[in-house]
């Protein structure tokens, strides 16, 4: 993992991660816990996550453009949970009520081979592949 990926972390766990107040907004809680069970994951662990709208994402990159091919998961009013994605345009994949059930979710969809984070941008991520999937060892593994 990298000190990158490391530091995305350490700043959506420091902003959105953290246990709040009873008296906080409700959905300040379910957000905080859906944080705390992704960080928990070591595949989700070596993406590089970013947050919008009340929703977590993760990127197989560490700068914009980010990848869309990772559904991304976010809390509900009622403190539930949902999947949708990978794209913005893509359908809502499911509710739940549970946190762990959320993240298992995008874990069982994560594309071929995710991870670690390539430290660039999504443009300059298809190129890396290609040159990644071209060493000998690269289809061994």
């Amino acid at each position: 993992m990298t000190n990158i990926v490391d530091a995305a972390w350490h700043k959506v766990l420091t902003t959105y991660g953290e246990p709040f107040p009873p008296e906080a907004s409700p959905l300040l809680e379910p957000s905080a816990k859906l944080v705390r069970v992704a960080h928990a994951e070591p595949l989700l662990r070596r993406l590089s996550p970013w947050t919008g709208m009340r929703e977590l994402h993760f990127s197989r990159c560490t700068e914009m453009d980010y990848t869309w091919d990772i559904p991304y998961i976010g809390t509900l009013r009622d403190s539930r949970y949902f999947v949708e994605g990978p794209h913005r345009s893509g359908p809502r994949i499911a509710e739940t009520d549970s946190a762990q059930a959320t993240v298992a979710m995008v874990i069982d969809r994560l594309p071929p081979r995710c991870g670690p984070a390539f430290i660039h941008t999504a443009r300059e991520l298809p190129a890396y592949e290609a040159q990644a999937e071209s060493r000998p060892d690269a289809r061994t593994g």
